[in-house]
């Protein structure tokens, strides 16, 4: 069905892999392209899950296809920007989590790419940058805005003008990942967290992660209504009922994200 992607299922989590191997799994038009179509057709009733990772063992997303971007002019330029931001922009906003197990280089695009999951995971030898202005350009994306949310201004800062890449638990430190493994466990573990997400309700974990998102830059006042509004609307759910009532017999909930 798709020609750079693999799609897997594993019972309530599906797994999209990247897949461009003499490219080191770089995004082109054509990539972003399948991305935003998988996404326009995920099954949030069936997978409570995604998992993002990339094909073969040393590269997640090596970064945006460069002989793509070098004969760009400035409004091709901002299409294709805005075309890669569009869609890592769905990853962010997909009702349920998404975890990026990164296997390898996630540099420039494919930094941006992590940045857009909920969790990130990476192998030992995964390798993070933001290189973009030796090659003359800005990170696009949505790069600058979510890396100084993630690492704070500084730090981003640092990266992004540097043009430097940082090793794993470099990564770890300043927060850009939640942990390293091995480079064999990084599925296992990423499996691990996603079956975790799973047993939960579907429909709680999907406005966390609405509130979450929404309420990071809102004022405090509102950002604590919106949640408080969320919060009741837990309220109207099977799962809510089941849930609480298996809690007080000691019994266990199977939720049904209704």
């Amino acid at each position: 069905m798709y020609e750079h992607l693999k799609i897997e299922e594993r019972g309530m989590v599906a797994i999209m892999t990247i897949s461009a191997p003499k490219s080191l799994n770089a995004l082109n038009s054509d990539i972003l392209r399948e991305i935003g179509e998988y996404l326009d057709e995920f099954d949030t009733q069936r997978f409570r899950c995604l998992i993002v990772t990339g094909d073969g063992e040393k590269s997640f997303v090596a970064g945006a296809d460069i002989s793509e971007m070098a004969t760009l002019g400035p409004q091709q330029g901002e299409h294709f920007g805005r075309t890669g931001a569009e869609v890592f922009r769905q990853i962010e906003t997909l009702p349920c989590p998404v975890i990026a197990a990164v296997n390898g280089f996630a540099l420039g695009g494919g930094c941006e790419l992590a940045m857009a999951c909920d969790i990130r995971l990476c192998s030992d030898n995964a390798r993070f940058g933001q290189p973009e202005v030796g090659l003359g350009i800005i990170p696009g994306f949505s790069g600058t805005v979510r890396l100084a949310r993630l690492v704070g201004m500084g730090m981003a800062k640092q990266l992004i003008f540097t043009g430097k890449n940082i090793k794993a638990d470099e990564a770890l430190r300043i927060g850009l990942v939640n942990a390293v493994v091995p480079q064999a466990e990084l599925m296992d573990k990423a499996l691990e967290i996603a079956n975790q997400i799973c047993a939960n309700a579907p429909l709680a974990v999907s406005a966390a992660k609405l509130c979450i998102n929404t309420c990071y830059d809102m004022e405090a006042e509102d950002a604590i209504a919106f949640e408080n509004h969320a919060f009741g609307m837990c309220f109207s759910t099977e799962d809510q009922k089941n849930g609480m009532q298996a809690f007080l017999t000691k019994g266990k909930c199977e939720f049904v994200g209704k």
